[in-house]
């Protein structure tokens, strides 16, 4: 069934109030953080009070999804085996970049005895990650997702942060065609500057435009956006049902092709018809 993944918003681990905020924002998802935003002297603390809010519940039809630490950290395999009973939806492992660190988190959830409808996904955020996107796409048939790490990845590349992300293009394209290729979901990166509203709200439509699924977010204010940017619009809806009415009369009148509104239609738009009107009908399910 399809999943909507418009809006991905990491919460800090080690910050209670915040695991118990994501319970009521209007984000199609959650990534409960044990990398990046916490802290090493914090790691434990975060770990079981993310074990804790987890098991509890309460987070409705979110997808919840923890990203662990790497693997090579003193934290990762700590990490897997406290958090793969309780009751995520995913795991996020962090730098992904080669078949192998692919087969090797799968291992690790095989090892701590993870359930089977656990889902794999992964970051993507290194230069050499996005030289063998394809291969690392196509590692396993249980990656469900990918998250890209731009913030890394302009670290790593040495590019700036501009207004257009034209350092990034390349890359974040290559990655989008390999999940396509693969049949697996993509997440754009970040917006960094939460005082730049209109810049985020072009990020959203820039990826949205490339082929991304949704954003991954860093605060509640940007939830907004991306659910609306991610989201086919109520005249593209409208559209879709006239699409597949046309085609259907088409084909009824043995005709292979229509026009709908002055433009060719064909099988292939009727499909992505579909896909707007089944992504309609699942986000309207996780809205009510």
């Amino acid at each position: 069934m399809l999943r909507p993944r418009r809006s991905v918003l990491y919460m800090p681990g080690s910050n209670q109030r915040a695991l118990d905020k994501a319970r009521t924002l209007p984000a199609d998802g959650v990534i409960l953080d044990l990398e990046d935003s916490v802290a090493p002297d914090a790691k434990a603390l975060a770990r079981e009070q993310i074990v804790a809010a987890v098991s509890a519940g309460g987070y409705g039809q979110r997808e919840v999804v923890i990203r662990v630490n790497g693997l090579a950290t003193p934290w990762g395999k700590d990490d897997v085996r406290a958090v793969v009973g309780a009751g995520a939806d995913a795991i996020l492992f962090p730098k992904i970049e080669s078949v192998l660190q692919v087969h090797e988190a799968l291992e690790a959830l095989d090892s701590a005895g993870a359930p089977a409808g656990l889902g794999l996904w992964i970051m993507v955020e290194t230069p050499r990650a996005i030289l063998d996107i394809d291969a690392v796409t196509g590692a396993d048939a249980h990656l469900g997702c990918i998250v890209m790490g731009t913030s890394d990845l302009a670290k790593e590349m040495r590019v700036r942060h501009t207004p257009d992300r034209i350092g990034f293009v390349a890359a974040l394209s290559l990655c989008v065609t390999a999940a396509r290729a693969h049949g697996v979901d993509i997440i754009d990166g970040v917006h960094l500057d939460l005082q730049d509203d209109a810049g985020h709200r072009s990020a959203c439509e820039q990826g949205r435009d490339m082929g991304f699924d949704g954003k991954s977010l860093i605060h509640p204010k940007q939830i907004a956006d991306a659910n609306e940017v991610f989201a086919p619009s109520a005249a593209e809806v409208d559209n879709a049902h006239v699409i597949i009415e046309a085609w259907q009369a088409a084909q009824a009148e043995g005709k292979g092709v229509v026009v709908v509104n002055g433009r060719l239609v064909e099988n292939l738009h009727v499909e992505e018809a579909k896909r707007n009107i089944a992504l309609a009908e699942a986000i309207a399910r996780l809205s009510g």
